[in-house]
């Protein structure tokens, strides 16, 4: 089996529930809170480890209870942590996590150490990026180190795929012709592009601007209303499963998962993603990050439900 190397971001999630997102100037009050393990980053890790993953993960966290927790959560599902640096004098990466009683949320990420990534960093673990046949990203970590990366990756001939989150609009341009899977979700990929794209047509128009930079195949996701896949062959719509939403905090995390672990076992881009959208349905019927994310046998038992 191939391995993957996921390099980005470890956050502790505080996850408010609320009865409905507030306004600007509202206070509103929580129905509880929970403390669960998080980052974009640590989510894939985590969810590639509980999918049987051959699995491991560059990142930072703090000297702090929250960092020691979050490691501990990835070795619990196999991840190999030896690239997971500890820095003594910051913060574990923190994210706020309103959710509504429709499974909605709205985060907002204090970086910490996860902004502290350099690419000296990165050098100093170049063995993992060696041994890995797919390298996975997310922007929770500095652009630069994430650019870098991915031009280090494809001098080596590796698979690579960008989960564009936090998105933002000025990615530098070579950035895109080192990635061979971007997935973006309907509002990150207007902003990649600076295009409204509200409709299929607008959407499909919006990936092939991608494509023109490089990249090899866009997955933009549409929440309960599939994804679509373009690149070169056209492009095509994928349906998802009617579920009933819980939370929706780590279904692009969990596809990003699934749809990695289908390459390794080497589905076709197109079997991945069918894979991945049973999985992320899976993830929204249940609540927090780490903690909705199922096992294999999770999923077989869903599949004869």
């Amino acid at each position: 089996m191939s391995k993957v190397l996921v390099v980005g971001s470890l956050n502790m999630d505080f996850v408010l529930d609320v009865k409905n997102m507030p306004k600007p100037g509202e206070t509103i009050l929580a129905k509880g809170l929970n403390f669960v393990p998080g980052g974009k980053g640590a989510n894939q890790a985590f969810a590639m480890g509980k999918l049987g993953t051959d699995v491991g993960m560059i990142g930072a966290i703090g000297k702090d209870e929250y960092g020691e927790k979050l490691l501990c959560n990835l070795k619990s599902v196999n991840v190999n942590t030896d690239g997971i640096i500890t820095m003594p004098n910051e913060n574990t990466g923190c994210a706020f996590v309103n959710v509504d009683e429709h499974g909605e949320n709205s985060i907002v990420v204090v970086g910490g150490t996860n902004q502290k990534i350099t690419k000296q960093m990165i050098d100093e673990h170049s063995e993992l990026i060696d041994e890995a046949d797919i390298i996975v990203m997310q922007l929770e970590i500095p652009i630069d180190v994430v650019a870098y990366i991915a031009k280090l990756a494809k001098d080596k001939g590796k698979y690579v795929i960008l989960d564009p989150a936090p998105a933002r609009a000025d990615l530098p341009d070579e950035l895109f012709k080192n990635i061979d899977i971007i997935k973006p979700n309907e509002t990150e990929v207007q902003i990649l592009t600076c295009k409204k794209a509200e409709t299929i047509e607008e959407l499909v128009e919006a990936g092939k601007v991608l494509l023109k930079k490089g990249v090899k195949n866009v997955i933009v996701t549409l929440g309960g209303s599939g994804s679509i896949l373009i690149n070169e062959n056209g492009h095509k719509k994928f349906e998802t499963m009617d579920v009933k939403v819980i939370d929706t905090t780590a279904a692009g995390d969990s596809f990003t998962a699934a749809l990695t672990k289908g390459l390794v076992e080497n589905k076709s881009v197109e079997e991945a993603i069918e894979f991945a959208h049973l999985v992320s349905a899976i993830v929204c019927t249940k609540k927090g990050a780490q903690t909705s994310i199922p096992s294999m046998d999770e999923i077989e038992k869903f599949i004869k439900n």
